[in-house]
């Protein structure tokens, strides 16, 4: 009768959350009110976008090694 009392008159409702395929709605527990919902649609992933790699030359490497003196402080 309490429960009755709440979803009828009062408007409050014991929500649960519910699910069905392709939705997920709110729905009360003790009368079966439902929420609008939100609709889940299957729908495919966009194709991934591929962007065209630069062909950069490396730089030139050196072909002999410089001298390198190391001096003490002092």
């Amino acid at each position: 009768m309490w429960n009755w009392f709440n979803c009828y008159l009062s408007g409050r409702h014991e929500f649960g959350v519910w699910c069905e395929p392709g939705a997920i709605f709110l729905r009360c527990v003790h009368c079966g009110k439902r929420s609008h919902g939100w609709e889940l649609d299957a729908k495919p992933a966009p194709p991934p976008v591929v962007r065209p790699h630069a062909n950069v030359p490396a730089p030139p490497r050196a072909t002999h090694v410089l001298p390198f003196e190391r001096t003490a402080a002092g």
